[in-house]
C-alpha cells in the first residue's frame, strides 16, 4: 500500500523537530544554560516550540498513517497533510525564532487542529 503522503509529512515534520532542537541547542550554549531554561524567556519560548512539536506531530503522522492505510483521497490527504505541516512551522517559529507573534501562534494551532480533527473525522468515516 503506498503512504507517500505519510512519508513526506513525517519527513517534513523532522526535519522541523530538528530545527527547533537546535534552536534549543544553540540557545543553551548562548545562554550558559546545561539544564532547564535558567530563567530565561527566549530559552523558554524555544523549548516549548520544540516540546509542542513533540506533542502534536507524532498524532498528526500516526492519523494521516491510518487514513492513507485505509485508502483515503490522496488529493484530500495531502491537503490536510499540508495543513498539519504549515501549522506546526508557524506555531514552531511564533515561539522559536520570535519574541511575541500572537497570530502565527493562534493560525499554527488552528492549522493543527484542523488537520488532526479531519484526519480523525476522515478515519472514522473510512472505518465506518
Amino acid at each position: 500500500m503506498d503512504i507517500t503522503v505519510t512519508a513526506i509529512t513525517a519527513a517534513l515534520l523532522a526535519l522541523l523537530f530538528v530545527i527547533l532542537s537546535f534552536r534549543v541547542i544553540r540557545l543553551r550554549g548562548s545562554e550558559s544554560v546545561s539544564l532547564g531554561d535558567g530563567g530565561n524567556e527566549k530559552l523558554q519560548r524555544a523549548i516549548r516550540g520544540h516540546g509542542n512539536c513533540a506533542e502534536y506531530a507524532p498524532i498528526g503522522i500516526l492519523l494521516l498513517l491510518i487514513a492513507e492505510l485505509q485508502g483515503g483521497n490522496g488529493l484530500w490527504l495531502m491537503i490536510i497533510a499540508a495543513a498539519l505541516v504549515l501549522g506546526r512551522v508557524a506555531h514552531g517559529c511564533a515561539f522559536a525564532f520570535t519574541a511575541n507573534n500572537p497570530p502565527l501562534r493562534v493560525s499554527g494551532m488552528i492549522l493543527t487542529f484542523g488537520a488532526i480533527l479531519s484526519l480523525a473525522a476522515t478515519n472514522l468515516v473510512l472505518a465506518l
